[in-house]
């Protein structure tokens, strides 16, 4: 009976301070001496009872912090690629590319560092990949050659990245794996569930990332599109039912964060394509967009086809991405709509659209050659109609106002988003970010997947909505963020940046050779060359200056006197001064020629020595 007693008072306590029930409250007011020494004799009775319970219980461990490790996607566009940690067992989400810029002239796409990924592979139980667009699949082949990982994706997803394998001869190799939205994937300590969401390629998903520390949601590339081409819903009510179950963490996409209210459907571009066809009536349509964008392609084959035109496909990824998409059953395409680019001229202008690459200007590009007349099957002539059915990427702006120009200059009509509504984002404006984090409620956030100005927004509508500030990480690529039920916090750095790839080298052009080549972009190059005698280290011919990119040698022809005179100069000065060592000869040339050019022509070309031996 005491024991009830004594349950029931702290029973009581815990649920309404110390107040009690009214019979034993009026028990209390009544009671005498012995009934305190009753009582304190209870209490010292329970606390001993708690003492042996807790002497008897197994103390917990304490429990372990989940580390999240960006090595790309932060502070950049592209490039997206994060590895998990939890107790040394290890995945990761994505593996992705971007393109040069102006400061990487020459290169051809810029992947990861994987440094960090190839000294942990012994720890790393597989690759989960969100999409199949080339910033979260184009590193995959380079990876693969350096770690062979289990790799699970959507149908679409995998089909992408199994003929990039095709053409990289990895694909015999490689572990692909097809799940789908619904499935989990258990990769060690780690249950991943994928989740439905819309975006401007099909089988998007999100992730939910069960851990002993916690649950994390990684978005992916998302919008909240209620009327999609394919009537696939992003799916809001697991997101909701996972918000009520407790997550710890949301990493979410923030390409959009700067942009106010919703991001429009993708049916919008449909209505305009249906607007434009009907303009174009007597003329020859060519559709520029990106490859990846199947909701987007669809809908031009359903425009074309209710206008009774072809539709002929250029472009190398263009046409691999239809070839797949086709196969798979993500693209509807009624029978013989599809023409080889080589039969366009078989039919009238009215008869034939053409779905090609270019939408970015890019200057190898189907649309670019077709611009500057460089394209075999296609020659742009007055009344084309062509639609730039894209938004420039941030850098190629000037690239696409380039081919708009020539395109122009050519008699066609050029259609691009600021005119119509031929573009609408794949990605979630400022509405669609604040309702997932209303949804999902995370303890802490950590926007990813931008520039460092779209992180940064996209913590300020986190602050809007609630959250703390220390509850929001803003970050860059290669710290590692632990987190556990008490506290977020940077970790260890670990070496993560890019590597680039020009042809067949990977990671062999670094800063000097870049240098090199702005350089020879900027002021060109001065050759220098001349034979010497081995043994009295005598001029034996020369020397003769040879200019590329520089000044034209034959309007020039004084300038390259005075160059060769400035070099005699130099190697009879080092005859003079006993110097044998070619490097010292070579290094005094290269001085004095650049310094008598700088000082004729205020530019500063670079200088190439060189003394062959007789």
């Amino acid at each position: 009976m005491a024991k009830e007693k004594t349950k029931l008072s702290s029973d009581t306590r815990h649920k309404s301070g110390n107040s009690a029930v009214k019979g034993t409250t009026a028990k209390r007011q009544s009671s005498n001496a012995y009934n305190k020494k009753s009582k304190a004799t209870s209490s010292a009775s329970k606390q001993k009872q708690d003492l042996g319970q807790k002497k008897s219980k197994t103390s917990p461990k304490k429990q372990k912090p989940l580390k999240i490790v960006p090595l790309g996607g932060l502070g950049e566009i592209g490039k997206n690629i994060t590895l998990y940690d939890y107790d040394g067992e290890m995945f990761l989400v994505d593996c992705g590319m971007t393109f040069p810029d102006e400061e990487t002239p020459g290169i051809d796409i810029v992947i990861p560092d994987f440094t960090y990924v190839v000294n942990n592979s012994d720890k790393i139980k597989g690759l989960v990949v969100t999409h199949g667009h080339e910033d979260h699949i184009g590193a995959i082949p380079y990876l693969l050659k350096q770690v062979n990982l289990p790799i699970y994706g959507t149908k679409l997803t995998i089909g992408l990245i199994e003929a990039k394998l095709r053409e990289h001869k990895l694909v015999n190799t490689a572990k692909l794996n097809v799940v789908k939205a619904g499935d989990t994937v258990n990769l060690g300590k780690f249950s991943i569930e994928l989740i439905h969401v819309n975006h401007s390629i099909p089988d998007a998903v999100a992730l939910a990332i069960k851990t002993p520390a916690g649950t994390v949601i990684q978005t992916g590339d998302f919008k909240i599109d209620t009327t999609p081409i394919d009537s696939q819903v992003i799916d809001l009510g697991r997101f909701a039912e996972l918000g009520k179950q407790g997550v710890l963490a949301l990493l979410a996409d923030s390409t959009n964060a700067e942009r106010p209210g919703y991001t429009a459907s993708e049916r919008l571009v449909g209505e305009s394509f249906s607007t434009l066809f009907k303009k174009a009536e007597k003329e020859r349509i060519i559709v520029a967009t990106f490859s990846s964008n199947i909701h987007r392609i669809q809908q031009i084959i359903d425009e074309a086809y209710r206008c009774g035109r072809k539709v002929a496909v250029s472009g190398r990824s263009m046409l691999n991405v239809v070839n797949i998409a086709s196969e798979l059953g993500y693209l509807n395409v009624p029978e013989n709509l599809l023409i080889d680019i080589d039969m366009i001229n078989r039919y009238l202008p009215e008869q034939i659209v053409v779905v090609t690459t270019g939408s970015q200007g890019e200057p190898l590009s189907a649309l670019h050659r077709m611009a500057f007349g460089d394209h075999r099957q296609v020659g742009i002539v007055p009344g084309d109609m062509i639609i730039i059915s894209a938004t420039p990427i941030p850098g190629n702006e000037k690239l696409v106002n380039k081919v708009v120009n020539e395109l122009m200059k050519q008699g066609a009509t050029v259609v691009y988003e600021k005119m119509y509504d031929v573009h609408v984002s794949g990605h979630a404006c400022q509405e669609e970010l604040k309702l997932m984090l209303n949804l999902v409620k995370p303890k802490y956030f950590i926007p990813v997947h931008g520039e460092q100005k779209h992180l940064y927004k996209h913590a300020m509508l986190a602050k809007t909505m609630g959250l703390a500030d220390e509850n929001i990480m803003i970050t860059n690529i290669g710290n590692t963020i632990e987190l556990s039920q008490k506290q977020i916090r940077l970790a260890e750095v670990v070496q993560a940046g890019r590597v680039l790839v020009d042809g067949l080298g990977v990671g062999d052009v670094g800063n000097i050779v870049l240098r090199d080549r702005k350089h020879l972009a900027e002021d060109g190059v001065i050759v220098v060359v001349m034979t010497m005698d081995s043994a009295t280290h005598e001029v034996v011919s020369g020397p003769e200056v040879i200019s590329r990119g520089f000044v034209y040698v034959r309007e020039s022809e004084e300038l390259m006197e005075e160059v060769t005179e400035a070099a005699c100069k130099a190697i009879e000065a080092c005859y003079l001064a006993n110097v044998h060592d070619w490097n010292t000869v070579k290094m005094r040339v290269r001085d004095s020629v650049s310094k008598f050019l700088y000082e004729r022509t205020r530019r500063s070309p670079m200088i190439l020595p060189i003394i062959m031996e007789v």
